[in-house]
């Protein structure tokens, strides 16, 4: 009991560092805004396009790391919006269909963005930067306070996007064909989602890295929708779980030292194995 006390007390000690109130503020928002996309996301079969728009991020970051550009936001940015648009707002009729779509970007945006950088700016230590960009490093543990308004400014408008048009949302979630048919501008309302995932999956590059964003986007969902049915229901708890899992892996990582992406990781497969759990459980009862 002495020992829990004591870890409580050093995790508190830590709050009085600014670095650790900006991870923290910028983790719960992106936790927020990934896992409210996720669920519309994975309802519409484009879970993985997490990894597709980051590895798109990562060629782009390439990129930016040899023009050797002061922020590289504003040009991973607009790459990854590209991409994003490129990808949810295709035409069904398109030669290329979805999943093939986002593991061709994927495979090649990676592939790209090391291949730049071992030709036109080859570093002393190019695996270990290619590793943290990839796996995630203690980057959110050393944002600037102007990083954290902009990280805040815009999961903001991520969130108030969701929230104004959450019926839309739900309606080209579930059948798209029907909310065409009532009048609702699909088109729009895809591009308006494409944008907002890209901008959520650029944020996201800073806390988990580019090969764990899709963490983010599934694990809430699918953890939601073993324990609940309806989308409110789903969305609500996704929401919860993310911003948890999120807040617990940031703290674990800052007191043990391990790294902060691959921990929040960890401590979403550890509740997704609960809720797994607790849902074999229900079947069981219902099915004696």
């Amino acid at each position: 009991m002495g020992e829990i006390i004591e870890v409580f007390k050093t995790i508190g000690n830590y709050f009085q560092y600014s670095f650790v109130v900006y991870a923290l503020v910028v983790g719960i928002f992106i936790a927020l805004c990934s896992s409210l996309l996720g669920v519309t996301l994975v309802l519409k079969r484009f879970s993985y396009i997490g990894d597709g728009l980051s590895h798109s991020a990562f060629g782009a970051l390439a990129v930016a790391t040899v023009l050797k550009l002061s922020n590289n936001m504003y040009f991973v940015l607009p790459v990854t919006v590209l991409f994003a648009v490129l990808l949810l707002c295709k035409k069904q009729s398109s030669v290329v269909k979805g999943d093939a779509a986002v593991g061709m970007i994927s495979v090649g945006s990676l592939a790209f963005g090391y291949l730049f950088l071992n030709i036109f700016a080859p570093p002393t230590n190019l695996s270990g930067d290619v590793c943290t960009t990839l796996f995630g490093s203690t980057s959110i543990l050393t944002l600037t306070k102007g990083e954290v308004i902009l990280s805040v400014i815009l999961s903001v408008i991520v969130i108030l996007f969701y929230a104004v048009f959450y019926n839309r949302i739900f309606a080209i979630t579930f059948d798209e064909g029907f909310a065409r048919a009532c009048g609702t501008n699909t088109r729009l309302y895809n591009f308006l989602m494409a944008v907002i995932v890209a901008v959520i999956i650029v944020l996201a590059m800073n806390l988990v890295g580019s090969l764990l964003i899709s963490a983010l986007v599934i694990f809430p969902a699918i953890s939601a929708m073993l324990l609940f049915k309806s989308f409110k229901s789903v969305t609500i708890f996704a929401a919860v779980f993310s911003v948890v899992c999120t807040l617990i892996g940031i703290l674990i990582a800052i007191v043990a030292g391990t790294p902060v992406g691959s921990t929040i990781v960890m401590a979403d497969v550890i509740v997704f194995a609960a809720c797994r759990i607790i849902n074999s459980y229900r079947r069981h009862r219902v099915l004696k």
